[in-house]
């Protein structure tokens, strides 16, 4: 039997392919949308296609690693014991990043409504565990556990974190279309998009070198999604201070590099 030759730019032929697959899956969430399906098929159909990324990593991991398989892929990347430290200091400085941003939106409004999209506790949950399935499930294995780890076989965690976090922004180019938003405001949103996904790749990367566990990037995925998605505001503001918070937090990773975590 003839072996499959591995593929000499995986980490190009995975995001490509990612884009590829990603593509129509979310055409499909928009005519969900259009068609006025009920919110349980628009959910399903929006949490399987933000796993593209893990779709594209399954179809091509035999042409990247033909020694390897793939299950055992990603029990490696949850094989190290979690860190709690790491965990409660992550979680610790977006809960601060949300109440800065919670106090902000508070103090800019006339007081008529709520500061927050979701009324009941029972929805907040079915929230949670949505945004769980789709984004932070969906994409970490392929843009951390392989993309990121394997660029920085050439490259230091920073710059490897650069590069991936501005692709995996672009990524997210379909959605930055539905926002309703035109002309200098979408340009807006699309730069203050990209800042914070950049700057909070940044954190992911700091803390997951800390702990080597899929777990922390999943995590700080996780509450980067759930609080600015529960915060009722306008979305330019929003994501712009998202923008300055999780740049701030980069810097300062960047500036005291806890073991030498982004550089080495």
């Amino acid at each position: 039997m003839k072996r499959k030759k591995t593929l000499k730019r995986p980490i190009v032929s995975f995001i490509l392919l990612t884009n590829i697959i990603f593509w129509p899956l979310f055409l499909l969430v928009g005519a969900a949308s259009m068609l006025v399906f009920p919110s349980v098929i628009f959910d399903i159909l929006f949490c399987i296609s933000s796993w593209s990324s893990t779709f594209a990593f399954f179809i091509l991991f035999k042409r990247i690693y033909p020694e390897q398989r793939f299950i055992e892929f990603v029990k490696d990347k949850f094989k190290n014991k979690l860190k709690l430290s790491v965990a409660i200091i992550a979680i610790m400085i977006q809960v601060l990043i949300f109440g800065v941003i919670v106090f902000i939106v508070s103090s800019n409004t006339s007081g008529a409504g709520s500061i927050y999209t979701i009324s009941s506790f029972g929805m907040l949950i079915y929230f949670f565990f949505r945004n769980l399935l789709s984004g932070p499930l969906g994409e970490e294995l392929g843009w951390r556990g392989f993309a990121q780890n394997e660029l920085q076989k050439k490259y230091s965690p920073l710059k490897a974190s650069i590069i991936i976090g501005f692709w995996w922004g672009m990524w997210h180019l379909p959605i930055w279309f539905t926002t309703g938003l035109m002309g200098i405001e979408l340009i807006k949103y699309i730069v203050f998009f990209m800042i914070s996904i950049i700057a909070t790749k940044i954190m992911m990367t700091a803390f997951y070198n800390l702990n080597q566990n899929l777990v922390i990037p999943i995590i700080i995925h996780q509450f980067f999604n759930f609080f600015i998605g529960i915060i009722n505001g306008n979305v330019i503001d929003l994501i712009m201070y998202s923008a300055i918070l999780y740049c701030i937090v980069a810097v300062i990773l960047i500036v005291i590099n806890p073991k030498k975590v982004l550089y080495e």
